[in-house]
């Protein structure tokens, strides 16, 4: 018998990398062995399952996230780089019609998204360049609400613009030009990882 978690598992999987409009219940079903009959006995409709699955894959990248903040508390600049160097090794795998999708087909699935977004960018990232302004590791003068704006927020539309950045560069190119070089230009002079040198 098949478990919720391994449907959310299996569906999360399917809908990033074919688009969630594109995977059907009944093909879903297929893969799995199972009847679309099974799939309605944990979700009562497929925004059901949509939903859940984008809140199981957030929840995952939140449990990666606070390890990486957690594991470098002493360097607040490492721990925005590394989560998102975390985030783009799940970029990578969504096609861009999965996000297209959530935003045309499922509007629950869509808005946790883009509170999740909101939450990365404007608590998380924003509180840790903060604290590594406070602590002289970022130049006074840095606007840091205008930093997050400008670089961190909605990173995942810049990547999937009309020609996926994925397709055409490699995602350590991606992540050294959208992150690194543009913390590089916010730090002061004392400040290094092995990101920067």
């Amino acid at each position: 018998m098949i478990t919720k978690a391994h449907l959310l598992k299996c569906s999360i999987t399917k809908f990033t990398q074919l688009g969630s409009k594109h995977v059907t219940l009944d093909e879903l079903a297929s893969s799995l062995g199972i009847s679309k009959k099974t799939i309605y006995t944990f979700f009562k409709n497929k925004e059901e399952l949509v939903t859940a699955s984008v809140e199981g894959l957030l929840n995952e990248y939140r449990e990666d996230i606070h390890s990486i903040v957690v594991s470098n508390d002493n360097d607040p600049i490492l721990s925005v780089m590394l989560i998102y160097q975390k985030g783009f090794e799940y970029l990578k795998y969504f096609k861009p019609s999965f996000l297209f999708g959530l935003e045309k087909y499922y509007p629950k699935a869509s808005k946790i998204f883009d509170e999740f977004v909101d939450e990365l960018s404007y608590k998380t990232v924003y509180k840790l360049l903060k604290k590594a302004q406070e602590s002289g590791n970022i130049k006074d003068e840095i606007n840091l609400e205008l930093i997050v704006k400008i670089y961190f927020f909605r990173i995942d539309n810049l990547v999937f613009k009309k020609n996926n950045l994925f397709e055409i560069y490699p995602e350590e190119e991606l992540f050294k030009h959208l992150v690194v070089y543009n913390l590089k230009g916010i730090v002061t002079n004392n400040y290094s990882n092995f990101f920067l040198e």
